[in-house]
């Protein structure tokens, strides 16, 4: 009898060990499912989970022609999808600047959006300033 109330015991602590050791393993989880899975960052202040290009979005350095070309652009006039003017076919952004007033009026329509380019087509966050410059990286104007 002493001996089957040893086994029991062991058991018993066994089993509680094993409990504890869940319940610490679930708290991590726990914890891990509850962490923020962001950041707010305002205007003016230093923002270190902020991602690249992140400066520039915040009113930082602006990006230049040809990184917005590359990061935003190269998707659809890389390609020419859906009837995008390719990026160096200077001819057929001349005849589209032309049919839109000029280089003006393709930055008017890269902002307002047009045809399946949605506004500022995937950058949201690019200045006036930018897409201008991407533009004339884009169609060698």
């Amino acid at each position: 009898m002493k001996l089957i109330k040893k086994i029991l015991a062991a058991q018993a602590a066994m089993l509680a060990l094993w409990a504890m050791g869940a319940q610490a393993a679930s708290d991590e989880n726990i914890a891990n499912r509850l962490k923020p899975v962001g950041s707010v960052c305002i205007q003016g202040e230093e923002c270190a989970a902020a991602g690249p290009g992140a400066a520039a979005a915040a009113g930082g350095a602006a990006m230049t022609g040809e990184a917005v070309v590359v990061k935003f652009c190269n998707a659809c006039h890389g390609t020419g999808l859906l009837d995008a003017p390719k990026v160096g076919d200077t001819a057929a952004w001349q005849a589209r600047s032309e049919k839109e007033g000029g280089m003006d009026g393709l930055l008017a329509k890269a902002i307002s959006g047009i045809n399946a380019m949605p506004p500022k087509g995937t950058c949201a966050s690019c200045s006036d300033d930018e897409l201008r410059e991407a533009i004339e990286h884009m169609s060698g104007l």
